[in-house]
């Protein structure tokens, strides 16, 4: 019998290598619920993330790429510009500020930076959305005013 890393790691009940690590840390069967989950959402979108995806795949926002419904940690988020460290959430009626505090602060613990737009937004100023986006993005292009001795974090034009 030929089994996967999947098929591994749930045996294993340790998560399976990917991107940064072992699975963020999170146990097989946790992430694979996850993934599930963020499956569906792929799937199943509400209309103003259809909408809004319109306008964000096929790198044609600035020529940045996105993936909707990205696992990241413990949350999934709606829309994730990995190059950016840029997460765009779009809120409906159900959002908890309190809850949204607590989620940005532990995907800011992964490196990422969360926007939020409204549903109504997107609805009726899509035109808005993509340059609050667009400037989001250039602004997470920008040098970290504190780079690493190491160089990191600083601009091309910087290096010369």
């Amino acid at each position: 019998m030929t089994w996967t890393l999947r098929d591994q790691a749930r045996h294993l009940n340790s998560p399976p290598l990917q991107g940064r690590g072992r699975g963020w840390g999170l146990p097989a069967s946790t992430l694979d619920t996850l993934q599930t989950r963020a499956r569906d959402m792929r799937t199943n979108p509400t209309e103003p993330e259809k909408r809004l995806w319109r306008h964000l795949s096929n790198s044609q926002l600035g020529r940045h790429k996105f993936r909707r419904q990205q696992v990241i940690g413990h949350y999934i988020a709606d829309f994730v510009c990995s190059s950016a460290k840029l997460i765009v959430e779009v809120d409906g009626d159900t959002h908890d500020e309190a809850t949204d505090r607590t989620r940005d602060k532990a995907l800011a613990g992964h490196g990422y930076r969360v926007i939020h737009i409204t549903n109504p937004d997107v609805m009726t100023n899509m035109d808005g959305v993509l340059r609050f986006i667009a400037e989001a993005l250039h602004q997470s292009a920008r040098p970290h005013p504190n780079p690493s001795p190491e160089g990191e974090g600083l601009s091309e034009d910087q290096d010369s």
